[in-house]
């Protein structure tokens, strides 16, 4: 159905999950791998964390939003996806660059867990100590 249509793109990140976003001209169904926003997140704080980009540019009822992600949790991947749509809005108009940017949605969330190392048991929870 969208094969040939033109599209808005824009990826977007958050902690490991990855986000391939997609803005159609539409009436605001938002796909996410394959499935309805609402069977693919179950909290509705997920879906409003979304919804956030297009709420606040009010193009809510203008896209249809389809996207693909993997990678991590489903918070970050909610985060994620606000990401890209942030990212894929910019092609919509330079007015909303602002807007988005104000709001913090264009900066990607920098956090994300460190690594374990050689010797510790975690990130940085080393042995416990044994004095005998």
């Amino acid at each position: 159905m969208y094969d040939t249509k033109p599209y808005l793109y824009g990826t977007g990140r958050r902690k490991r999950s990855v986000s391939r976003v997609r803005l159609y001209q539409g009436t605001g169904n938002i796909t996410i791998n394959g499935r309805d926003i609402d069977d693919y997140f179950g909290l509705e704080t997920l879906k409003v964390i979304v919804r956030q980009p297009l709420n606040l540019t009010d193009t809510l009822g203008k896209f249809d939003v389809v996207c693909t992600v993997t990678g991590g949790g489903v918070s970050g991947q909610a985060g994620a996806i606000r990401h890209g749509i942030a990212r894929a809005l910019l092609g919509a108009g330079d007015e909303m660059r602002p807007i988005l940017k104000k709001a913090g949605f264009l900066t990607r969330d920098p956090r994300m867990k460190e690594r374990k190392k050689y010797g510790l048991k975690a990130a940085r929870r080393a042995p416990q100590f044994s004095k005998r």
